[in-house]
């Protein structure tokens, strides 16, 4: 791939994808959402009505909009829409709490919040909680006096504006660039040998960077047809593979391990790969998956500061372990230690990167951005990683969830691939706490499979021959589910909270 001939034809504004598809295959399917299609040259009419739509309620370039909503056409629309008139867009899940969404609209001062109430019945609540009127098929807020941002020329305008986080009074919004999102969409779509006869599985939430900029941007840069889901079912998803005939689908672990709960046993399909982002991949659902499927089961790794692929295993080379493949073409990582120095292929250390994929920063936290950056331009991911001599990286865990138990290094991903690996256990999350004497402990928090109830006894007794003493959790509970985001990411932030309390009662 040359990665500086595919730089120099990246466009320099996202909505350019659809404007150039709608003039080249204007009868192509663009997206499907519930029964209604749109081709590229209908798409490209609706862009160009919410863009004229916008500048009547007053937004201007360099304003911030929040979209509220769950996926659907309209919002599709409304990030080329925003990306015309040079606002940004800043997608939030309808999912949120009403107290999340009033966290980040205080943190980005939008110019008006769009509510996208047709297909979302959430966003349609918040839109009455905040007394939004109607505007065709959306509603808006009240016009806000907010500043706009200085509006840059080039591509390395800020494009979305995507938060890690609205649990808390400090959200973190990530400045991801249209030059950040188009390649992504252009090395994605091409490392995936995507065409316009593909039909891609649109239901990771665009509100997060892995359905806006690989699934969504990825499947349109390449004139294919996305077929949008609000959330995902296992039910809804096994029958879309099959009535849709569907040809390309990524998801997250747990999608994939709660439709082969629903399935019990070989899924027909027209499915030319899968491929598993957003959180770790264990080596039995994999194996799991692609006997169930037919087709390999492909990883990839990246984080919303890196817009998001840092790497993926290529599809003329599918890999029988769980790594997380080579890095992407145009990129630069470094793995290393404490001290910031490199270390030999195989050891362990932290993973830096560096490239077109690496984002602005942090909206209005200058010190968090010069916390997270280091010197030459390289991204410190926070993650743990290693990689063998033939270039494939293997995550190992994140830095911030090491634990440190009786001086040894503990990685909690080590700890859930062994529970993981019993049959009684959907899915496990490790994580560390506190003890009186300065020291870590281990705690494991496990989602029975259906159907099975694993004591703590069998599940203890399962590790011990498989993991060293140290590594062993000190306590495991057993839980009806873990707690998710709508991507299906477990919120180990929650879980750390209950182990620390439990300790406490």
């Amino acid at each position: 791939m040359d990665i500086a001939a595919l730089l120099d034809a990246l466009p320099i504004r996202l909505d350019a994808i659809v404007r150039e598809r709608a003039r080249t295959q204007p009868h192509a399917p663009a997206l499907v959402e519930a029964g209604r299609r749109l081709t590229y040259g209908e798409l490209a009419a609706l862009v160009e009505h919410y863009a004229a739509l916008l500048r009547q309620l007053d937004v201007r370039a360099g304003d911030r909009v929040m979209v509220v909503g769950e996926n659907c056409i309209d919002q599709v629309a409304l990030i080329f829409a925003l990306s015309t008139i040079d606002a940004w867009s800043v997608n939030v899940n309808a999912r949120l709490s009403g107290t999340e969404i009033a966290n980040i609209a205080a943190h980005c001062t939008p110019r008006r919040i769009v509510y996208l109430g047709e297909m979302s019945p959430d966003a349609r609540a918040h839109a009455q909680a905040a007394g939004a009127a109607a505007h065709g098929s959306i509603l808006t807020g009240l016009l806000n006096d907010s500043v706009p941002e200085a509006v840059d020329a080039g591509n390395s305008q800020v494009a979305a504006l995507i938060y890690t986080t609205g649990t808390t009074g400090h959200p973190k919004g990530v400045m991801l660039t249209h030059r950040n999102l188009l390649f992504i969409a252009a090395v994605s779509s091409t490392l995936r040998g995507l065409s316009p006869l593909d039909r891609a599985c649109g239901v990771l939430p665009v509100s997060h960077v892995y359905g806006l900029a690989s699934v969504m941007m990825g499947t349109l840069y390449a004139g294919a047809c996305l077929y949008l889901s609000p959330r995902f079912s296992a039910p809804a998803m096994l029958r879309a593979i099959a009535d849709d005939e569907l040809t390309i689908l990524q998801g997250v672990p747990a999608m994939y391990a709660r439709m082969l709960e629903v399935a019990q046993g070989p899924i027909e399909s027209k499915l030319r790969f899968l491929y598993a982002g957003g959180s770790p991949l264990d080596p039995v659902l994999k194996a799991q998956v692609e006997q169930a499927f037919g087709v390999p089961l492909h990883n990839g790794y990246g984080m919303t500061e890196s817009s998001p692929t840092i790497s993926q295993t290529r599809l003329d080379a599918p890999r029988a372990d769980t790594s997380v493949g080579p890095v992407i073409p145009g990129i630069d990582v470094r793995i290393v230690d404490a001290g910031g120095v490199d270390v030999p292929d195989g050891q362990a250390g932290e993973l830096w990167v560096r490239g077109p994929n690496v984002m602005k920063g942090y909206y209005r936290e200058a010190a968090l951005t010069a916390a997270t950056m280091r010197e030459g331009d390289w991204l410190n991911t926070g993650d743990m990683a290693r990689r063998d001599a033939d270039g494939a990286l293997f995550i190992v865990g994140r830095t911030k969830e090491l634990i440190i138990r009786s001086g040894f290094n503990v990685y909690p991903l080590e700890v859930e691939t062994a529970l993981n690996a019993h049959p009684g256990v959907a899915q496990s999350a490790v994580v560390g706490r506190a003890a009186a004497d300065g020291n870590e402990e281990v705690v494991a928090f496990i989602e029975a499979a259906p159907g099975q109830r694993p004591t703590v006894d069998e599940l203890r007794a399962f590790l011990a021959d498989r993991l060293s003493p140290y590594k062993c959790p000190s306590e495991i509970v057993i839980m009806d589910a873990l707690p998710a985001a709508a991507t299906g990411k477990i919120l180990k932030g929650r879980l750390k909270t209950l182990a620390q309390a439990s300790r406490a009662i």
